[in-house]
């Protein structure tokens, strides 16, 4: 039968990305205890596409996907699936976003009641040449009390859920587990979220976040005083944004940051993946 999409094409044009979006697919991810909680990825896979074909084999890119089905994926494995990615369709660079939820226990403050909270993770890998870049990212809920409403009320202030969104980058030779990264983030917050909460957890969280109110900007200053300082790290970007409950939209603070205090050797330059990630 005839391969349409492998005829050549005459306007020169080399596309950026070409690929699959949204396929769900059940992984397995190594959590810091040992072992492996099975999770659904939602995965995006592309590559690049020479300006002489007209068309890129959209198939290949779900029978590398459906391969890794049910199998560990961790930073390592991002890499082997781009590097598959890129011999099967002949291609110089290669990309892959996998987004899953991710729980964790969390016990209340006071009663020591247990459940799971379930926290937005990301994967994403890009591969160009020999150099590889891969970024991890979660968005994590806190509580915020607001500063100036403490300062100016009588009784009470407003507070209300607040999400941190981090994404960051690491070195090869260095490791971030998703639990560090969560609990690190969530203690910047007035006060961390629980799904299980008695009266005298109430009253503890309460009076815990009331002692320690912070601005959107707190919060922001605060993750990236703690990213700066962290060795690990080659650059991030957080946002927070705060559900107002006396407002009728949200408020936020956001910064990026290109950290960079160790070798660039092997990775994919900074100005070009801040292009290439979104």
């Amino acid at each position: 039968m005839k391969d349409v999409q492998s005829y050549p094409d005459s306007r020169g044009i080399r596309i950026q990305k070409v690929g699959i979006k949204k396929v769900h697919i059940p992984l397995q991810i190594l959590t810091k205890d040992g072992r492996y909680q099975n999770v659904t990825g939602i995965i995006s896979l592309c590559a690049d596409l020479t300006e002489n074909a007209r068309g890129t084999h959209m198939s290949r890119f779900m029978e590398i996907i459906t391969r890794w089905s049910k199998k560990k994926i961790s930073s390592k494995e991002v890499k082997i699936i781009l590097e598959e990615v890129r011999n099967e369709l002949e291609t110089d660079r290669a990309q892959i976003s996998i987004h899953f939820k991710y729980f964790m226990e969390k016990t209340s403050p006071v009663s020591h009641s247990k459940g799971f909270i379930d926290y937005d993770c990301l994967f994403y890998g890009l591969l160009e040449d020999d150099l590889f870049s891969f970024i991890l990212g979660v968005k994590i809920p806190v509580q915020l009390v607001c500063p100036c409403s403490k300062e100016i009320s009588r009784e009470g202030a407003h507070n209300q859920r607040a999400d941190i969104n981090i994404k960051l980058e690491y070195y090869p030779d260095e490791f971030i587990w998703l639990e560090d990264l969560i609990l690190d983030i969530e203690s910047l917050g007035s006060s961390p979220v629980y799904p299980i909460i008695k009266r005298e957890d109430e009253k503890y969280i309460t009076e815990m976040s009331f002692g320690n109110p912070k601005f959107v900007e707190d919060v922001i200053r605060d993750v990236v005083e703690k990213s700066r300082k962290d060795d690990r790290v080659r650059w991030f970007q957080v946002e927070c944004d705060s559900y107002e409950s006396i407002h009728n939209h949200n408020a936020f603070a956001y910064q990026k940051e290109y950290i960079g205090k160790k070798s660039e050797t092997g990775l994919i330059p900074y100005n070009h993946l801040n292009f290439m990630f979104r």
